[in-house]
């Protein structure tokens, strides 16, 4: 990563905060019995771990959420501070801070998930935040606050709001399983004229409405770029393949793709998080889509060689 940002090349990052309580299995999960693990209690959510990524390269970062006003919101925003994220986050006295459940295996991972005071994200938040950072370039919008009809007026005002002010945006899509309860047209018409969408392979299928593709990762991103086309720019879809590497499409027909980064799989939570903040970095100081889907690679191998979210610096 040789790449860095430019003095004022700042990014919003538009989304969840939340505790992780991470369980990282030593066998496969047994239903209605004992399965052996190692547990660990980390700062998480997806807006928050990508934030925390791209400080951690030196990124000049703010990230915009809510929290409870309790002990534990207090706890995973000291966290942040620490980690070089500047903040423009609102605690809420009517909720609690959002907590989530990972189940971990080497290759996958399952999370339960109580979003709490991440669903009060508002318009007036992100409008404040917006116009509070005035060396803002782009505006990253985690899915999940898409995904909730409770938070998704704020999640498409921070795209639509950064796109009137000329800046560059980009969204990830964050889960399949909501996105096909949310429905994939219905998500492409959210996001439309975004520059950048990330998506894993499942979440590319339901995007496209697709329970189970066979279809090329080149072709689902080419498709997918094709669908969120809608403004003066040409779309990026990244398409990310885990120990496949990573694909990137346009809609104008440029498609790229580069290998995985070698790295013993401990837990892959926040993989997908922290290479959306190595790509963003990358593209946003220049490099072309080899460089920036390497960048991402890499920082994402660095995740899954990580037990938690977070770069290890916090821990």
């Amino acid at each position: 990563m040789n790449r860095l940002p430019t003095a004022g090349d700042r990014i919003l990052v538009v989304g969840d905060i939340v505790t992780d309580v991470v369980a990282v299995l030593d066998a496969p999960l047994l239903a209605g019995s004992d399965t052996a693990a190692r547990i660990t209690v980390t700062g998480g959510g997806a807006g928050a771990n990508t934030a925390a990524w791209l400080a951690s390269r030196g990124a000049p970062v703010t990230l915009c959420g809510v929290v409870g006003a309790d002990a534990t919101g207090e706890a995973r925003l000291s966290e942040l501070i620490g980690a070089g994220v500047d903040l423009a986050v609102r605690e809420a006295a009517e909720a609690t801070t959002g907590s989530i459940v990972v189940l971990a295996e080497r290759s996958e991972r399952t999370f339960v998930t109580d979003r709490g005071a991440n669903l009060l994200l508002s318009e007036a938040d992100v409008s404040g935040a917006i116009a509070g950072v005035p060396d803002l370039v782009h505006v990253h919008v985690s899915g999940y606050p898409l995904l909730d009809d409770r938070s998704r007026a704020a999640g498409r005002h921070a795209l639509a709001l950064a796109l009137r002010k000329g800046m560059t945006t980009s969204v990830d899509a964050a889960s399949a399983g909501p996105l096909r309860l949310a429905g994939g047209a219905a998500f492409l018409s959210w996001v439309r004229g975004c520059h950048v969408l990330f998506a894993n392979v499942d979440e590319a299928e339901a995007l496209l409405g697709e329970a189970s593709s066979v279809a090329p990762a080149d072709e689902l991103a080419a498709r997918v770029a094709t669908a969120v086309a809608g403004g003066a720019h040409d779309p990026i879809v990244v398409v990310k393949l885990g120990r496949d590497g990573a694909v990137a499409a346009t809609a104008a027909g440029l498609v790229v793709s580069v290998p995985a980064v070698h790295a013993e799989t401990v837990d892959p939570t926040g993989a997908g998080d922290a290479f959306a903040a190595g790509f963003l970095m990358s593209w946003r100081a220049g490099g072309d889509l080899t460089e920036a889907l390497q960048d991402g690679a890499q920082l994402g191998a660095l995740a899954t060689a990580t037990v938690g979210a977070r770069p290890p610096v916090l821990y």
